[in-house]
This record gives C-alpha cells, structure tokens and sequence, in this order.
C-alpha cells in the first residue's frame, strides 16, 4: 500500500527537497504541494491524502490553525508538523489542534520518514530531541498553568500578545466586545497577572508568540 502524501511548505526548494525524499521511498509518494496554509486546507480536502507534512510557519493560516482545520474535515487525514521550534508551548499546540507527529526541520530527512510510516500506522511521532516524559506532562494538561487554558483562551491570548485591540480581536473572532474583555480577565486571573503589559511579556516568554528578529 503506498502512503499518499501531501507538503505544504512555502519555500520551493525545500518542498523540492522533501518531495525528492518521499518519492524515492516505494512505499510512499507525493500527491500534492501547497504554499500556504489555506491551500494546505483545499488539497487536503481535493486530493484526501493518508499524510500532510506541514511546515508551522505558514503564510495565511499557521501550520496548526490549518491541522486543526484538516484534521476537523477529513478524519482520516494525520498531520505532521514540520517546524524549527522544538519549545513546549509550539509542540503542545500542535498536538492539541490534532497533529499526530512533531519533526523538528534540525533532524529532518531520514527522520521524516520515519515519522510518515509511524503516523500513518496510527502511531505519534515526536523527533528524538522532545523528551518523551516532557510530552507525556503536556497530555494529561499538567505541564502549567498554560495547559489548563482552552483552545479559545489561547487564540485570545496570543491576539493580544501581537497588539491586536479588544474590538479588533471581536470582529475577527464573531464575538462580542463584552465577550472578548472576559477571556482578558480570565487570562489574567489563569496565569496571575495584574495587566495587559505583564499578560504580553508573559506569553512572548513561553514562545505563545514571538518578537520578530
């Protein structure tokens, strides 16, 4: 049985890369490749491939809004996440929008491989890097006060962190003013903090959102 696999990746040499991997295995091939996060959606939808191996960093929709998404409409699809973070909050993220392998793009190659042939047995698959106990805490939503907030709380949490004003974040998210002002005042009382300023530094701190370089 060959492994049907999707890429989404926007830089072409890489895709080329990883494509060239793939297709040289007899067990596996690429049936598509998509720049973006949102045609990562479309031919995961089109095509309905056994694997996606996704980069995080993604233009238009992030690796993980475009996992959770895919993983929603076709069931039957896994989702590996392709990324150069190997933090806590990154994995986590991953794993909790559906994504059933972690790769770090460090040890990608003959790695990849592995993990294609691991998901797509109904296993997970984390690059060696990420300590299994580590993960293991995350699952069971015990790692830190991180963990207990909800998918929802996050999305809130990191629109505020990247400046996004309260009305801003209501109109993108359909919800009310009043609503979104909430989130505000349960994130602060979650993760003990007095402010919007401490609120910001604290979710660049554990790599919920990151300052540009």
């Amino acid at each position: 049985m060959t492994i049907r696999v999707l890429l989404a990746d926007d830089h072409r040499v890489i895709t080329d890369g990883l494509r060239s991997l793939i297709d040289s295995r007899a067990d596996m091939r690429v049936v598509a490749v998509a720049a973006t996060g949102l045609e990562a959606v479309r031919c995961a939808i089109e095509t309905a491939p056994d694997i996606v191996v996704m980069d995080q960093a993604m233009p238009e929709m992030n690796g993980t809004e475009a996992a959770q998404i895919i993983r929603e409409r076709r069931a039957a699809t896994r989702v590996i996440i392709l990324s150069m973070h190997s933090n806590t909050e990154h994995v986590h993220q991953a794993l909790q929008a559906g994504a059933s392998g972690y790769v770090l793009k460090s040890c990608a190659g003959a790695e990849l491989v592995d993990a294609i042939r691991a998901v797509h047995a109904g296993r997970r698959y984390l690059s060696t890097p990420l300590a299994e106990d580590l993960v293991e805490r995350m699952l069971a939503g015990c790692e830190d006060a991180l963990s207990r907030l909800s998918a929802r709380e996050r999305q809130v949490l990191k629109m505020l962190a990247e400046g996004h004003s309260i009305v801003g974040i209501a109109t993108r998210l359909s919800l009310s003013r009043k609503t979104v002002e909430t989130y505000r005042e349960r994130l602060m009382e979650k993760l003990e903090v007095r402010d919007l300023p401490s609120l910001v530094k604290f979710a660049i701190r554990r790599g919920v959102v990151e300052l540009e370089s």
